[in-house]
């Protein structure tokens, strides 16, 4: 494959430039301006378009097993083809969890099939149960690229130290789901004004700034890496920012989704359970502490959470609802939208959120599009306007909130191995 004339954005080798990218035996294996076409090679026009390093999400939920009428192996791996996501690590709170080898194994023989790189995390125990350690050093020998409770947060602090004395053994990454349900009344909405008019309590913040907090300082003690999942509040955003100032070795990593950068709670009266959330969306000034949480680089990695539920769950009474919503498909367009187009952050340091910050987490040959790195590819135009409907997801499911609204940016080529497996012509 030759693509020609793109903006290549690669922040790991501090490139921003026009050139030619050539592709062989699935990796990079020229760069450069003016490239001569080589016979039966397959060229791809990239004028006007940007290319980097494939986008990489550290927090998916593809439901497989136990739950595919939501969201299949399958079908998580074509809306992150859609989306420009070449690698996604999916969480374990599958049916069963995911607590076992032979569990990891069948994910992962199967994930193999798919066209992108898909990784799975264990739980960090039994059955999400929060009570019992799961078996870390069996968990890794059968692929487990990581571990956490995502979903459940794990209340037994003296559970909490172990898991990470025992990650810090093997230097595997903890990831954590901060809501306290000692503060949580009704999950999915901030306690505040939007639920009040609901007649709601909601979910306080105090839920996870604590738990930001206790995890911090546990990870700190224990030599663990750890990464705080989808931050919400600018308590917690502030707790990281302190931490990470005296954090020499790097263990403490943290997330925020395009919906917290994005949404506020007053999306709730608009879009209902499709805006229902955990953590929750919350006020306007949550919302520009998460956005610059991310200028800054407390916040190091955009990720997904894309969590998908069916119509019929999501058409309920709004408590009785599940919380989730996908993601994978829009993230690209809202980080161009919300954060690029409205000067907070540069292309580069988009891609870097998106793909090598979360690629270096995990250690995962992604996020570099230097010669001799994985052709694994992104295409975008950055400039296009499209407006989110269904036939543009790949999911099997359609929870979105942002059905119905027009972003900047589109996704036009996904590229794994120097294979095209996904592309979009360019119509809105």
């Amino acid at each position: 494959m030759l693509i020609k004339n793109a903006r290549v954005i690669d922040p790991y080798n501090q490139k921003d430039e026009i050139t030619d990218i050539r592709t062989g035996n699935g990796c990079v294996a020229q760069l450069g301006r003016d490239l001569a076409v080589n016979d039966n090679e397959e060229i791809i026009d990239a004028t006007e378009l940007i290319a980097a390093p494939g986008l990489v999400d550290v927090h998916s939920h593809f439901r497989d097993p136990g739950q595919t009428e939501k969201e299949t192996l399958h079908t998580g791996a074509l809306a992150a083809a859609a989306g420009g996501y070449t690698s996604v690590v999916c969480m374990a709170n599958t049916v069963p969890a995911a607590d076992s080898p032979e569990m990891i194994n069948d994910i992962l023989d199967r994930a193999g099939r798919e066209n992108i790189h898909i990784y799975q995390d264990a739980t960090i125990s039994v059955g999400r149960n929060g009570s019992s350690l799961v078996d870390m050093k069996a968990l890794i020998k059968a692929g487990a690229a990581g571990f956490t409770d995502d979903g459940s947060p794990i209340t037994d602090e003296e559970l909490v130290r172990r898991a990470m004395e025992k990650a810090a053994e093997s230097d595997a990454v903890l990831s954590f789901h901060e809501e306290d349900p000692s503060y949580v009344w009704e999950a999915g909405i901030n306690c505040g004004s939007v639920a009040e008019a609901m007649g709601l309590r909601g979910a306080d913040r105090k839920a996870e700034y604590t738990m930001v907090e206790r995890d911090i300082r546990l990870a700190l003690d224990a030599g663990a890496k750890i990464d705080i999942q989808h931050v919400s509040a600018k308590e917690s955003v502030e707790i990281i920012k302190r931490y990470k100032k005296t954090d020499i070795k790097g263990l403490i990593h943290a997330e925020a989704t395009p919906h917290h950068f994005s949404l506020t709670e007053d999306m709730l009266t608009e879009k209902g359970s499709l805006a229902k959330v955990n953590p929750p969306l919350r006020t306007e000034e949550d919302r520009q502490a998460v956005i610059r949480g991310l200028a800054d680089g407390t916040l190091d990695i955009i990720a997904t959470d894309h969590a998908p539920h069916t119509a019929g769950e999501k058409n309920r009474e709004f408590t009785k609802a599940p919380s989730g919503m996908i993601g994978l498909e829009t993230a690209l367009a809202l980080g161009i939208t919300n954060l690029v187009e409205k000067g907070h952050i540069s292309f580069s340091d988009l891609i870097r959120l998106m793909s090598l910050n979360p690629a270096g987490l995990y250690g995962l040959q992604a996020g570099r599009l230097g010669v001799g790195d994985p052709a694994d590819i992104v295409i975008f135009d950055p400039a296009q306007q499209w407006t989110v409907s269904e036939k543009d997801l790949q999911s099997r499911s359609k929870n979105s909130p942002f059905l119905g609204m027009t972003l900047k940016g589109r996704v036009r080529y996904t590229i794994v191995g120097g294979k095209t497996i996904y592309s979009h012509k360019g119509q809105t």
